[in-house]
């Protein structure tokens, strides 16, 4: 298995196959290293490995069989040179403002990403100097505008969270390599199945592998892929000094996640473009956010840029927050916590939970309004996730 070229197989193939090194056991299945440590055959030998002379494992904070297995499958479907496993999504975009950013460093994040991501930047990089504006992610022409001359890179997810904007890749990845930037996609909501965006001029890929590639709540860990350069020069050694470290354990099971990932999220995208085409129809229901319905204002750039529309929806109750309370609160089946990607169906209030910590102000200008439930279409029969809806409405 280690002479194969993975580069010439299939995504879904990769996504079972790629990065298991059998061991002198032959196992079909890829095995847990849960070990802290490694021994080696001298002094000579751990001397070349610590120095990065000799390849091989060091210490699990940052050399793991089984973390490697994880990184090298991720990259292959991402179609990156190379990954970083770390121990939660927000753990992966702290790595990668870490490895990049200094003093007097400048940002820019669209308004539609999850709420601790802004907190990271807002709260947190400003205390070093860094400063971080925030811009519509739709917009173009204000991202161009807010471009300064020590941009370091441009950040977004893509669709966005809560609203599910779409924001076109490439032409934001033009705007940032004509000022010396770089691009950097969260593609949580997507996945490699759903949406590539290095072929669309990305120059870093993160991940929350706690959704869509664990796919059943049981893990959190985060991913980071980008070139061979910008990981070994930026982004390895915080990690290796850092200790943001994915558990053996973890990526075990986000492997065994990947595996079944392109028909987990063909069925998630399935049922979420019908649930979404129903609640349009829905009394109390003022609009429905969902890029697969022809009323979304990036209808057209999705299907340019995704290949199906994803599982999440979310819609506004003209009741505000009260209607939007009551719907959640009348659910038996829908867990009601704010994780997505889940097999099951999750429900929740984005004002007052992944966003809940932002500033009134804030929120409004990100179009996050009282009334917005936002649901993550599991894997149930969707007639059942209709009737709890019902209960609701």
């Amino acid at each position: 298995m280690t002479d194969i070229n993975w580069n010439d197989y299939s995504l879904e193939t990769q996504a079972i196959r790629a990065g298991h090194k059998r061991t002198h056991e032959d196992e079909h299945s890829i095995p847990i290293f849960a070990t802290s440590s490694y021994v080696f055959k001298s002094a000579e030998e751990a001397a070349l490995r610590f120095t990065g002379q000799k390849p091989g494992n060091i210490y699990s904070r940052f050399t793991n069989p089984t973390v490697s297995a994880f990184q090298e499958r991720l990259a292959l479907m991402e179609k990156g040179e190379r990954c970083l496993a770390f121990s939660s999504g927000m753990a992966a975009i702290m790595a990668v403002g870490m490895g990049l950013l200094k003093a007097g460093d400048h940002v820019l994040c669209s308004r539609g990403v999850f709420g601790n991501t802004v907190l990271m930047f807002q709260n947190y990089f400003s205390k070093f100097g860094v400063e971080t504006d925030f811009v519509d992610l739709i917009d173009t022409a204000a991202w161009e505008a807010a471009m300064k001359p020590n941009t370091r890179f441009l950040f977004l997810e893509t669709p966005s969270n809560p609203l599910i904007e779409i924001a076109d890749i490439t032409a934001l990845a033009d705007i940032a390599h004509k000022h010396g930037s770089l691009l950097i996609v969260d593609n949580c909501f997507c996945t490699p199945v759903l949406q590539k965006p290095f072929e669309l001029g990305a120059d870093i890929v993160i991940h929350s592998a706690t959704k869509y590639i664990d796919g059943q709540g049981r893990c959190v860990g985060g991913a980071v892929i980008a070139s061979d350069e910008i990981i070994e020069k930026s982004i390895y050694p915080y990690l290796r000094t850092g200790g943001a470290t994915m558990s053996p354990f973890n990526a075990w099971v986000f492997l065994s996640g990947l595996e079944t990932l392109a028909v987990r999220m063909k069925a998630h995208c399935d049922s979420a473009f019908e649930l979404a085409l129903w609640l349009e129809q829905q009394p109390g229901i003022a609009k429905v956010h969902y890029p697969g319905l022809a009323s979304h204002a990036q209808h057209q750039l999705a299907k340019r840029q995704q290949s199906h529309f994803g599982g999440i929806v979310s819609f506004e109750l003209t009741g505000g927050k009260e209607h939007a309370w009551k719907l959640i609160d009348a659910t038996e089946m829908l867990s009601i916590t704010a994780n997505l990607g889940d097999v099951k169906t999750t429900i929740t209030h984005p004002a007052t939970t992944t966003h809940g910590r932002l500033a009134p102000e804030v929120r409004a200008a990100a179009g996050i309004k009282d009334g917005l439930v936002r649901i993550s279409v599991g894997l149930e029969n969707l007639e059942d996730i209709k009737k709890d809806i019902l209960r609701g409405l």
